[in-house]
């Protein structure tokens, strides 16, 4: 009689049936605690991403953009932050600010070993020992040896920056200040060096570039208010920043710097909050969908959560309070009824025109000593979900993690179960193919006896 079952199978194909039902029930908890997990991150990076948004558009200080403008941009340049404020003003631009630079030509290498003093008007000073400075030991100082020396003085902190230039086969020492405007120039004192040719050398110094300071009328040429810095970046107009890069001829006329409103800059920044709320309320939306089996689709992680749902319903809620009797739908932005935002840039205009510091009013700030508006509310009402500590994602998420242990216990139990049961039968089934396969030897002598 031959062997009409494998013992391994059947042992398997009945621990499977006995325990396929528990099993099955873990899976599908297991599949849901998982789906939960990735949802929950997804959720918080959504949050997250929107409340980085409302935080840089805080952090500006201002929704509303000033643009600002020269006549004649051969001058300078200029921008306006949002504290500033629409207006005109003249400007003549006597002169440029520059950085002291001076060389010192037929630099050779000489015996060095004193001491050279370096100052700069502001009454920075250092001195600079060449005792050492001869790297290659060689008994003779070489000019880029001397450089090397000043640039590397433990007190020389940027003061000055020396480098050697060649031209015509002559070497030439060239000292650049770090510092900008007249308080910049630089003086040698070389009373300490000890090679005559060297300190002849650089007691003739030739200046590349002077020292000065800008020199610029708010107004006309000697009749504004003069405006004398080491710098060529003003900031003399609340809000605007000017660097000026070309100064004029005597009688040229000032030129004009504009600041304004720029509409199209304002409208940018209200879009780049309506496009951070609109992709959470798209991520939202995705999570709460309900399952449409006709189409194929099914439900979202969160489709029968309630507080996900107050979630989305409270962002919206914020929306379209008011603040100081202003809302963000004065200024042309509506929410609709699936909670996605549009913008109409041309009421925001007609808004912003009629009441140029009522949007700032209604967003507020999200700052934590001084949250105000929808920004602040945003903030704080974003925090009670994201928050590291007790936000309320993360008590979800470690509640999750101790269900999903137990879970993992659930199923190393089972598979102990499964491994015994299969055994078991193993076993069991193990010993009757032996008994089987017994008689049919048994059968088989007794046909062959018979025959």
């Amino acid at each position: 009689m031959a062997t009409t079952f494998d013992p391994a199978t059947t042992a398997q194909q009945l621990a499977t049936a006995y325990t396929q039902n528990a099993q099955s029930l873990l899976t599908a908890k297991n599949t849901v605690a998982q789906s939960t997990s990735t949802a929950l991150t997804k959720l918080r990076s959504a949050l997250t991403s929107f409340d980085t948004a409302v935080a840089s558009l805080s952090g500006k200080k201002s929704v509303i953009k000033y643009s600002a403008t020269f006549d004649a941009t051969t001058h300078g340049t200029a921008t306006a932050s949002a504290t500033a404020q629409p207006g005109k003003y003249s400007f003549f631009v006597e002169q440029l600010a520059t950085t002291h630079q001076v060389a010192y030509a037929n630099l050779t290498d000489s015996t060095e070993t004193g001491t050279l003093g370096l100052s700069l008007a502001d009454g920075t000073s250092f001195n600079v020992s060449f005792a050492a400075a001869d790297a290659d030991g060689n008994g003779q100082l070489s000019p880029a040896e001397l450089a090397r020396a000043i640039n590397n003085d433990a007190d020389n902190k940027g003061s000055v920056t020396a480098s050697v230039i060649t031209s015509g086969g002559q070497s030439q020492l060239v000292l650049s200040s770090g510092k900008s405007g007249a308080e910049g120039e630089v003086t040698l004192n070389t009373t300490g060096l000890n090679d005559a040719a060297l300190k002849a050398k650089l007691d003739s110094g030739n200046p590349l570039v002077a020292a000065q300071d800008a020199i610029v009328w708010l107004g006309a040429q000697t009749t504004g208010i003069k405006l004398q810095q080491a710098t060529n970046t003003f900031t003399p107009v609340d809000g605007v920043s000017i660097n000026f890069t070309k100064a004029m001829a005597p009688g040229d006329a000032p030129v004009t710097l504009t600041v304004a409103n720029d509409a199209s800059g304002t409208a940018g920044n209200v879009k780049s909050f309506v496009d951070a709320y609109n992709a959470l309320n798209n991520t939202l939306t995705d999570m709460t969908k309900s399952a449409k089996p006709d189409a194929g689709t099914a439900a979202g992680a969160f489709a029968s959560d309630a507080s996900i749902r107050s979630l989305r319903s409270r962002l919206a809620s914020i929306l379209r309070e008011e603040v100081g009797g202003d809302s963000l739908r004065t200024y042309g932005i509506t929410i609709d009824r699936s909670g996605v935002l549009q913008l109409d840039q041309t009421k925001l205009e007609k808004a912003l025109a009629a009441n140029p510091t009522g949007l700032d009013k209604v967003f507020g700030s999200a700052s934590t000593t001084a949250p105000s508006g929808l920004f602040g509310k945003f903030d704080a009402y974003v925090e009670q979900w994201t928050n590291s500590t007790n936000g309320q994602i993360k008590k979800r998420q470690d509640s999750l993690a101790l269900s999903q242990k137990s879970l993992t216990s659930r199923q190393t139990r089972l598979d102990a179960q499964y491994d015994s049961l299969y055994a078991r039968y193993l076993a069991q089934f193990t010993k009757l193919q032996t008994l089987q396969e017994s008689m049919g030897q048994t059968t088989n002598l007794f046909t062959s006896l018979s025959s």
